[in-house]
């Protein structure tokens, strides 16, 4: 029979010390220990070190956290959205292996956060921030476009959009504020639906098609459309598609605080997600170079003129209205599903960095709801921020997606430099491994590997290849698809990335240095057995 864990410092008289327990100051504390342990007080140890106070109520367990981040990749489901974007910078053969590339290099990526399982901060914010709007937007558009395709004569407006943007956005945050309890559980159901849809998208679409390309043209033909100066840049510009297509998974990172064992969960969620969504993406997009035998023909579709190609695709492989709808619909369907899984993960962020006092109105940021310990202020700030971003939508389309062009760039920006020092540290070795820490009174943000850890030097390989490809992703995302692009065809992000940094750094400099002192320790660090 285990004792009860007390996750507070006392002196040594055996009373509460509270100056021990605040922000990390003072001495280190004697401590309560626990002889065996529950799972949920492991958790509370595991956060207790990072000098957090349990405040989350744990929801998820390994197979919904599962449900969860695959609903976030939908690897599979945004191959058909960005398909001409591979095509036209690298062709058949420089999407294929473009995506391969882009799989190791996300694999190696998430891989090597898992074992850090922390990275708050403006860029992540700001991504994050973009993908909740840019999900609801493609969600929107991809249920006008087969209402157009199932009614040609139905030309859409952007104002129909919009009210769909926001539509989606209300379903998004009715969900997260009061069905909390269920999500979870529905994450059972939508992960089943992720897999199974894959075939039912899959099978019709490969079996059914009357034409298909040859090995040869698939993986030997490539495609300058960009008109850049060497094929191998014009890949490379290509790139991108593949990339925002298999990011996203450190969403789990940012659920930690609602996941049983999270130390054991978390890490390995982000590498499965990782690597099913992965294999799910390439065996969409090799099916979708197969069956596309008149790439400009789709492209002068209905569906191709709202820039939705693969629509018409799935209609030309299967032949029938009723038969492509459904099939369609499983793609709609998971998207709509991400919007609130986007704005869950969104809203964490918030709400950790608010935690930290790292952003302006932190302490309301920080605040959760008394019942259900849903960070609900969060959620209404991103919510507002994505429903107010979608009304330039109104005005023009060109300067929404210059909001939401931020997305790569932001969270590879923070990947990277995370990254980055975790590489430094590791090859310095100021990290100490859990065994030397037996019989030690921990310190608050003590560097200690986790139980998930890749050791010695093939983990500073592969922490030195994430790094390295972060690098490649963070340069070409700011490409442009064509090397003379007009005002509308512009790449932004370059401008709105630094437009984000300079305000975070004026931020600090004439407030934030005033409150912000790294990481808050909330409760002193404790001895563990």
């Amino acid at each position: 029979m285990g004792a009860s864990m007390e996750l507070h410092a006392v002196n040594g008289h055996g009373s509460l010390d509270s100056k021990n327990c605040v922000d990390g100051v003072g001495k280190t504390p004697h401590v309560i220990e626990s002889e065996l342990p529950s799972a949920e007080e492991r958790d509370a140890q595991a956060l207790a070190r990072l000098g957090k106070k349990p405040i989350l109520k744990r929801r998820f367990s390994f197979i919904a956290m599962l449900g969860f981040t695959c609903t976030v990749l939908v690897t599979w489901e945004v191959i058909p959205i960005i398909y001409t974007t591979g095509l036209t910078n690298g062709g058949t053969a420089g999407f294929a292996y473009s995506y391969i590339f882009a799989l190791v290099g996300s694999l190696s990526i998430f891989t090597v956060l898992g074992e850090m399982a922390s990275i708050p901060g403006w860029l992540v914010i700001c991504g994050w921030q973009a993908l909740v709007a840019s999900s609801a937007y493609l969600s929107a558009n991809l249920i006008l476009a087969l209402v157009t395709m199932n009614n040609p004569g139905y030309s859409p407006t952007q104002w129909q959009g919009t009210l769909l943007y926001w539509a989606l956005m209300g379903l998004a945050i009715i969900v997260n504020l009061y069905s909390s309890t269920i999500l979870p559980k529905l994450e059972f159901f939508i992960l089943a639906l992720h897999i199974l849809g894959f075939f039912a998208f899959l099978i019709p679409l490969v079996y059914m098609s009357p034409q298909k390309n040859t090995s040869k043209e698939v993986w030997t033909e490539f495609n300058n459309g960009g008109d850049w100066p060497t094929m191998a840049l014009s890949v490379f510009v290509g790139l991108i598609g593949s990339v925002f297509a298999n990011n996203g998974t450190d969403c789990a990172v940012h659920m930690a605080e609602e996941t049983r064992g999270a130390d054991f969960v978390i890490p390995w969620c982000v590498v499965a997600t990782s690597a099913l969504n992965g294999v799910l993406g390439f065996g969409t997009l090799l099916s979708m170079l197969y069956v596309t035998t008149d790439i400009e023909a789709v492209l002068e579709s209905p569906t191709g003129q709202l820039g939705f190609p693969f629509m018409q695709i799935v209609l030309d492989s299967v032949g029938s209205y009723p038969g492509a709808t459904v099939m369609i619909s499983i793609v709609i369907a998971m998207f709509i599903f991400a919007v609130i899984a986007f704005l869950a993960t969104a809203s964490r962020i918030v709400f950790a960095f608010g935690r930290d006092k790292g952003l302006p109105f932190w302490q309301t940021m920080a605040k959760v709801h008394p019942k259900t310990a849903i960070p609900n202020y969060a959620i209404y700030i991103i919510t507002a921020v994505a429903c107010f971003v979608g009304i330039i939508n109104l005005g023009s389309a060109t300067a929404f997606n210059i909001i939401l062009s931020i997305g790569i760039s932001s969270l590879y920006g923070s990947y990277t430099i995370t990254e980055m020092l975790l590489l430094w540290r590791r090859v310095r070795g100021d990290i100490r491994k859990p065994s030397e820490m037996a019989g030690y009174t921990w310190q608050a943000n003590e560097l200690v590997w986790g139980p998930f850890h890749i050791p010695g030097i093939l983990g500073i390989a592969l922490n030195a290849f994430a790094v390295c490809y972060g690098t490649i992703v963070i340069v070409f995302c700011f490409f442009p698809t064509t090397v003379n692009p007009d005002a509308a065809h512009m790449n932004w992000a370059c401008l709105i990335t630094a437009a984000v940094i300079f305000f975070a750094v004026a931020y600090y400099l004439l407030y934030a240095k005033k409150v912000y002192h790294g990481p808050v320790v909330e409760i002193a660090p404790y001895q563990i057995s």
